[in-house]
């Protein structure tokens, strides 16, 4: 098995190898002065399973393209297999028509990644479990709750805290981690404007006065549903407000607006390489590697 790398998130790649007992393959991405890019494989690949590591965040485009030729350079070296780690799936939230017009831009991302030549697909905590359902080929939704779960055990043991989904799309994700804690849970319903985004209208269903309440989502992206989850937690008494999320897409000001929260401490995972500029005092970041490798073997 050799290991591949992007240039998306080539820490966590370093990782995976790491935990593989290998080392990252070199490849070399040159960037034209117009913004293409070439790819060239600096490692003899015929017959060998390769294993492609890029996550495909922000800038979004950008990184899928770099994907698909470096598949297509490991396909025409006479790679047997091209596995894909893709920690974070881009478009994995415009999987169905919201307003008639729309496209279904992550069928159009599976079907390009099916036809580029990819074996087996493995990414983290996928807004809908529904996804791998789109695909063909065997794609394999593995979890950082484990991870979470761990740290909960670490940062609350002895205390009475209580598990809030943030919206009632993540009640599959809520009940596994309450399963493994032996923690209740509570649930946000809100209602959202389809053409904005923004929340219109809320209801808590659950009780937390008195309790710590520790918010599990699958990705943060502008910090807003994070931040309106704390306010109207502690407005019903919760006594201090915990987060975690496995995708820090962390978009626009949410460093910013998550600093400035009540929230008392942001834990996310390195699906997402997180830039300097975007970390704040707040943030823990938690590592998937050890789960993806283990995924591999």
């Amino acid at each position: 098995m050799l290991i591949f790398s992007g240039s998306s998130n080539k820490p966590l790649a370093q990782k995976i190898a790491h935990d593989l007992d290998k080392k990252l393959s070199p490849v070399e991405i040159f960037v034209f002065p117009d913004g293409e890019k070439r790819i060239t494989l600096q490692e003899k690949v015929v017959d060998q399973t390769a294993v492609l590591i890029q996550s495909t965040n922000t800038p979004v485009d950008t990184n899928y393209m770099e994907l698909f030729l470096m598949v297509d350079a490991l396909k025409r070296s006479g790679a047997e297999f091209v596995n894909l780690i893709m920690p974070y799936f881009g478009y994995q939230r415009q999987d169905h028509i919201f307003r008639d017009g729309e496209g279904v831009s992550l069928e159009v991302m599976a079907k390009i990644l099916e036809a580029i030549g990819i074996n087996e697909i493995f990414v983290f905590d996928l807004h809908s479990i529904k996804i791998p359902e789109i695909f063909t080929i065997p794609t394999h939704n593995l979890s950082a709750l484990p991870v979470f779960a761990q740290k909960i055990r670490e940062q609350f043991s002895g205390r009475e805290p209580i598990l809030v989904s943030p919206d009632m799309g993540g009640i599959r994700r809520i009940k596994e981690i309450s399963e493994m804690l032996n923690i209740p849970y509570v649930t946000i319903v809100k209602d959202r404007d389809l053409n904005t985004g923004s929340i219109c209208d809320s209801q808590l269903n659950g009780e937390v006065d008195g309790r710590q309440a520790i918010i599990v989502d699958d990705m943060i992206a502008t910090g807003d549903t994070m931040v309106y989850a704390a306010d109207l937690l502690l407005k019903n008494g919760a006594t201090s407000i915990f987060a975690f999320a496995t995708h820090p897409v962390l978009a626009e000001k949410a460093s910013k607006v998550l600093q400035e929260s009540k929230i008392e401490k942001v834990f996310v995972t390195d699906t997402i390489e997180i830039p300097e500029d975007k970390k704040f005092a707040k943030l823990e970041i938690l590592s998937i590697a050890k789960i993806a490798a283990n995924a591999l073997k």
